[in-house]
C-alpha cells in the first residue's frame, strides 16, 4: 500500500536518470575513483540535503565538490573556516556607505560567501561554536539574519563541509543539533593502487582538466521537486522508521545491544533523511518506487553521525558503523517486500 498519492513524471524521471549518467561520466574525468561517494553527494544535492565528509587531507574532497557545482551550473564558494572566523565573515555585514551626490550616509548590507548555490565549508570543526551556529539558520532555514532584516538564500542552496579525522588539537567537535543538520555524513578513503596511479598519470600531465555543464541550475528545484513525488510503500515507510526507533534505548522492541552501546539514538529528522535520501537513489537510478534496498543503502550515512555511542561501546571498539551494520542484519524485513515495491511502479508507469 501506498502512503499517499503522487503523480511521477516518467519523462522526467528518465530525464534526471540521464542527468545522473552524464554527471558521472564528467566528475570522472576530473576526480579518479570514490565512486560512492560522489554517488552520495548526488542523492544528498537531489534530495535537498546537505552532507558533510570526513577524510585526511589531499583526498579531492574540494575538487569533487567545484566539479560537481561546476557540471550543475551552480555557483560555489570555499569558505576556509579557522579559530579566528568570525559569524559575519560567512553571512554578511553591514557596511557604513556614503552617496557622493548627496552627502548622505546610509547601512548597505554586504552579502558574506554563504550566498552561493554550493558552499564547501572546508574543516567546519577547526572555528568555533559561534561561527559554526552561524551555518544553523541558513542550513535549516535557507536565509540569513541581520540587523533585523531576513535575506534569502539562493536555491538550490548547499552546505558540503569537511572534517580532518586526524588533528583534533585546536579543533571544535560540531555539537549534535548541528550534525543533525546534515543530511549524510560520507567517509573518504583512500584510492586503491590503480585509482592513486592513475591519479598521478592525470595530475601531472598535460590531460584536459574542463568538464562538459550537465543541467542548469534552475532545473535543480524541478528535479528536487521530482523526487519527492517518487513514491513509497507502506511496508518500506514502516522498515525506515524500525531501524529509526530501533537505535533508541527507551524502545522496548530493540537488539539487546542497543543499551549497551549507545547512550542517545536517532529522532525522527533520521527518518525523513532516509526516506528522502532513498527516494532520491530510486529516482536517480530512473526507478518510479523506493525499494528496501535503497533504504538499506543509505541508512549508513544517515544514522553514523546522529548516534551516540557509550564508552563501553568504545571501549569494545564498537562503532556507529559497526552498530547499524548490526541492526540492518537484526531488523528483520517483511516478506514479500520486493514483490509489493514492483506492483507500487507499475501502478505508476500505467
Amino acid at each position: 500500500m501506498i502512503n499517499q498519492a503522487v503523480d511521477v513524471d516518467l519523462a522526467e524521471l528518465e530525464k534526471l536518470k540521464e542527468a545522473h549518467q552524464s554527471l558521472r561520466q564528467q566528475i570522472s574525468r576530473i576526480v579518479v575513483g570514490q565512486d560512492a561517494v560522489v554517488e552520495q553527494l548526488m542523492i544528498c544535492i537531489f534530495a535537498r540535503g546537505h552532507c558533510i565528509l570526513e577524510g585526511v587531507p589531499g583526498l579531492a574532497k574540494t575538487l569533487m565538490v567545484s566539479t560537481l557545482a561546476n557540471c550543475l551550473s551552480l555557483d560555489f564558494n570555499r569558505i576556509q573556516f579557522t579559530p579566528d572566523l568570525m559569524p559575519s565573515d560567512i553571512t554578511g555585514t553591514d557596511v557604513l556607505q556614503e552617496d557622493k551626490a548627496s552627502g548622505s550616509r546610509r547601512l548597505s548590507y554586504v552579502k558574506g560567501p554563504i550566498f552561493a548555490n554550493v558552499v564547501l565549508a572546508d574543516e567546519i570543526n577547526r572555528t568555533p561554536p559561534k561561527t559554526q551556529a552561524a551555518l544553523l539558520e541558513a542550513m535549516q532555514e535557507r536565509q540569513v539574519s541581520a540587523s533585523g532584516h531576513r535575506h534569502g538564500l539562493p536555491d538550490p542552496f548547499f552546505v558540503l563541509a569537511t572534517q580532518n579525522p586526524i588533528e583534533q588539537e585546536g579543533t571544535y567537535p560540531l555539537p549534535e543539533a548541528q550534525l543533525d543538520r546534515f543530511l549524510f555524513k560520507v567517509f573518504v578513503g583512500y584510492p586503491s593502487a590503480d585509482e592513486e596511479r592513475q591519479i598521478y598519470r592525470l595530475t601531472t600531465g598535460t590531460a584536459d582538466m574542463h568538464v562538459t555543464k550537465v543541467l542548469s541550475g534552475h532545473e535543480i528545484p524541478e528535479l528536487q521537486s521530482l523526487v519527492r513525488r517518487v513514491p513509497i510503500s507502506d511496508h518500506a515507510l514502516d522498515y525506515a522508521m524500525a531501524l529509526v526507533r530501533a537505535t533508541r534505548t527507551t524502545e522496548t522492541d530493540k537488539p539487546e545491544y542497543i543499551n549497551k552501546w549507545i547512550s542517545w539514538g536517532a529522532g525522527p529528522r533520521a527518518g525523513q533523511a532516509m526516506i528522502m535520501a532513498a527516494k532520491a537513489k530510486a529516482a536517480l537510478d530512473g526507478r518510479t518506487s523506493v525499494l528496501i534496498d535503497d533504504l538499506r543503502a543509505v541508512a549508513a550515512p544517515v544514522l553514523r553521525h546522529r548516534l551516540v555511542t557509550t564508552y563501553a561501546a568504545q571501549a569494545e571498539g564498537q562503532t556507529s558503523d559497526t552498530i547499524i551494520a548490526a541492526l540492518l542484519k537484526d531488523i528483520p524485513v517483511r516478506a514479500g517486500a520486493d514483490r509489493i515495491d514492483g506492483q507500487v511502479a507499475q501502478v505508476f508507469r500505467s
